[in-house]
């Protein structure tokens, strides 16, 4: 009988030892795999592309893959079915998905501004009230942008019905300057740089600057899995000083950034309507006016997050009620910042 006991004993302390040991080396497996690294496809997301083509990652000893996509949702999507570890997207698509079960945490800020109305030269459109009766261009309903659109824009400044007062056209950002051009629309809501690829050429008008209207409100921030922010805070700490440093770097080394993205962005020499030529770079320094950078998450920061939450619930676009304590963790900024600062 005692040994039996004793048997068990052994057995038990075999499995573990056994335990213990695939979990310390899933971790280190975990800890060596890239970190996989999502961005929506816009010039606010510019610290993304910079920190990889700046070497910055690889400064701080980080190993990554960096993907861009068309949207949040389909970052979302691509989060749901473990293909990400960290995403560059907006506010509203990560409360929106966290009310449906899956959640991720925003751990950074990383731009201000980007969004604007604009409206072809021979419209009637010259302010937001304006759009009463009109078409107007937009993204998916229920989109960050969307939410923006009819949450602020309209229902706010414009004091319209977005379901009742006008018409929003659904269609990519990519298509709206052509679908103002052609007059399918009478006015656009888009973002950089669309905005200033059609101002530069001269056929469209600035409606509404958002950024003016909203100064400095945050629009894309980046988020992390919790498994991963869990199990590799030391890669987080990492990833935040890189993100930090290609901030530093788009407002230090404007021209060289613009660079940078204007060849990310295929921006091409653009001709205006009066004749004239303007550089890839000068759509970028245009779209400089509307937009900047910064990694610190601020109280006004998060109190527009809440605006934001706040608008979805009242669209319908939220099925329950998200706190800013339920998606917001600024521990791995304080963790960088204390790093960086020794």
């Amino acid at each position: 009988m005692k040994k039996n006991k004793l048997l068990w004993r052994h057995l038990l302390l075999h499995v573990s030892l056994a335990s213990i040991f695939m979990m310390t080396a899933q971790k280190s497996v975990a800890q060596n795999q890239p970190l996989r690294i999502g961005w929506v496809y816009a010039m606010a997301n510019a610290p993304a592309l910079i920190a990889e083509k700046k070497g910055y990652y690889e400064a701080e000893g980080l190993r990554v893959t960096v993907h861009s996509f068309g949207d949040g949702p389909m970052i979302q999507q691509a989060i749901a079915a473990g293909e990400l570890d960290v995403a560059y997207i907006g506010t509203p698509p990560v409360y929106q998905w966290f009310s449906r079960g899956l959640e991720t945490r925003i751990i950074a800020k990383v731009n201000y501004g980007q969004a604007a109305v604009i409206a072809s030269r021979s419209s009637s459109v010259k302010s937001p009230a304006d759009l009463r009766g009109k078409k107007l261009a937009g993204v998916a309903k229920g989109s960050g942008m969307d939410v923006l659109l009819r949450g602020y824009v309209l229902k706010e400044a414009a004091k319209l019905d977005p379901e009742n007062d006008l018409t929003i056209v659904q269609m990519p950002s990519g298509n709206m300057n052509a679908a103002l051009e052609r007059k399918v629309v009478d006015a656009a809501f888009t973002w950089e740089p669309f905005v200033s690829l059609a101002l530069a050429r001269g056929d469209a008008r600035l409606i509404l600057d958002v950024n003016q209207a909203l100064p400095h409100y945050p629009w894309y921030v980046v988020v992390g899995v919790p498994k991963i922010l869990q199990e590799r805070p030391d890669d987080i700490a990492k990833l935040l000083r890189a993100h930090r440093k290609a901030i530093a770097f788009l407002q230090e080394h404007q021209e060289e950034a613009n660079g940078i993205i204007a060849e990310t962005f295929n921006l091409e020499p653009l001709q205006t309507i009066d004749g004239k030529t303007l550089a890839p770079e000068a759509i970028v320094r245009e779209a400089r006016k509307r937009l900047g950078w910064s990694d610190k998450l601020e109280s006004t920061d998060l109190q527009f997050i809440q605006r934001l939450i706040d608008y979805s619930l009242a669209l319908g676009f939220l099925n329950k009620p998200v706190t800013l304590e339920q998606i917001v963790d600024t521990r791995f900024q304080n963790n960088a910042d204390a790093i960086s600062s020794r």
